[in-house]
């Protein structure tokens, strides 16, 4: 039997002059070989997590003012949505590129890209940490890191014909600080972001000339009122007075890398720069995972959570649930498709703070333990297409791990259908007793 060719191929050529019996025998070939591949594929697909891998780094993307150490990679699914939406995915000190991706990998991140089509942009720094600190950094339009990770941004929506519309970040530590810095400096390229142990913007500025570590931030040591976090964020980008991506804080109350009281500093400064007051719409105890986390929501005048804040008792430097899709995606909406973020149809009848008209508020938070509550505000509109995140990461890459099988068994399936109606049709022109 030559290589790659089914073995049931070959019946079609017998001579008609081959006893009846091998007609009806050649019939049921394909039920001899059809259920077993059937039964096989279903074990035997290749997981997807084995094809998930990063591009890079990539030519092309900038633009001349960038500084040198940084670089670009994207991960870009097999199978991508028209226009698709960006998730920049920003990794920690003394990290990469590739560290911060197997982190989304076990998150569930990668595969939830996989089921919903969006890309994943991955810069990466050979600095020890980003910068988040220098005047230029921390300017709209200044340069510094921040500016070329928007590059990298405006090149993916060049290149791959992704969603302006639809762009979001994470991170986590130093990754982190750059959600929350760039929320305030490009509050206009981003919809959302997903900070797991960060700080304030500009919390990192403070007695840190190399910009690469501050101690005092780092220690908790750097407190201010709401209103002066507020001002920092709003001067990153001065007028500026439209929407301001929604943010989602995770931090553990005994990390002894970056204190918890950054947590209480970052609550302060975005609830003031959504106009909000600093206590929360509801408060809710979530137990996940044998981890018992105090989640704080704080909601627009839509009924729509903006801020979404949870600390884990006893949690670490990045928390038992850091890079995890269950909880993060749904808030970004990557769990829904559509040509513009989901949670941007409703404008706040006031905006405070200094931030102007709509806020980009989110909807329910589709996570476990208690909603949001709130409207929808385009429940109205038909055929929306979403995908709940609240699965584990596991079963999001058992999921996508069996894509390969079902095409295997579809083949199988095809070829017990064939090989019955060959049957039937030999059996039905000659007659069984002939």
């Amino acid at each position: 039997m030559k290589k790659g060719v089914c073995p049931f191929d070959g019946h079609a050529s017998m001579s008609r002059f081959q006893p009846r019996f091998q007609r009806v025998r050649s019939a049921r070939t394909p039920l001899l070989f059809g259920l077993p591949l059937a039964i096989a594929s279903l074990f035997t697909a290749t997981p997807a997590s084995a094809q998930q891998s990063l591009t890079g780094p990539i030519a092309g993307w900038q633009v001349g003012t960038e500084p040198s150490w940084v670089s670009m990679y994207a991960y870009v699914p097999a199978t991508v949505v028209e226009n698709p939406p960006i998730l920049v995915v920003v990794h920690f000190c003394s990290g990469s590129a590739f560290g911060v991706f197997d982190q989304a990998k076990s998150g569930g991140m990668v595969d939830a890209a996989d089921a919903q089509g969006f890309i994943m942009v991955v810069p990466q720094t050979i600095q020890n940490c980003w910068d988040v600190a220098s005047t230029e950094s921390l300017t709209h339009d200044g340069g510094g890191d921040l500016l070329a990770i928007v590059h990298q941004v405006d090149y993916a929506i060049a290149t791959y014909g992704a969603n302006a519309d639809r762009v979001y970040v994470t991170g986590t530590s130093s990754g982190a600080m750059v959600t929350q810095a760039i929320s305030a400096t490009y509050p206009d390229r981003f919809r959302g972001g997903v900070s797991f142990a960060g700080v304030p913007a500009g919390c990192w500025a403070v007695n840190n000339p190399d910009t690469q570590w501050s101690a005092q931030c780092a220690g908790g040591e750097v407190k201010k009122s709401g209103q002066e976090w507020g001002d920092i964020a709003r001067a990153m980008y001065p007028g500026y007075s439209g929407r301001r991506p929604r943010l989602q804080l995770w931090h553990g109350d005994a990390d002894a890398t970056l204190s918890p009281v950054n947590q209480t500093e970052s609550i302060k400064q975005w609830t003031n720069v959504f106009g909000l007051s600093e206590t929360p719409t509801m408060t809710t105890t979530e137990m996940i995972g044998g981890g018992t986390y105090t989640r704080e929501q704080w909601q627009d005048s839509c009924g729509q959570t903006v801020l979404d804040a949870w600390t884990q008792s006893g949690g670490p430097h990045g928390t038992d649930l850091n890079m995890s899709a269950t909880y993060s995606l749904p808030f970004l909406t990557l769990d829904q498709a559509g040509p513009t973020d989901p949670q941007t149809e409703c404008v706040p009848t006031g905006t405070g703070g200094g931030t102007g008209g709509d806020t980009g508020a989110g909807g329910s938070p589709a996570s476990g333990g208690t909603t949001s509550g709130g409207g929808d505000p385009i429940a109205e509109l038909p055929s929306r297409p979403t995908m709940p995140c609240t699965f584990s990461a596991s079963q999001l890459r058992l999921g996508a791990g069996r894509s390969g099988a079902v095409a295997l068994t579809g083949l199988g399936l095809l070829a017990l259908v064939f090989g019955r109606r060959r049957r039937s049709s030999t059996l039905g022109a000659r007659g069984v007793g002939e």
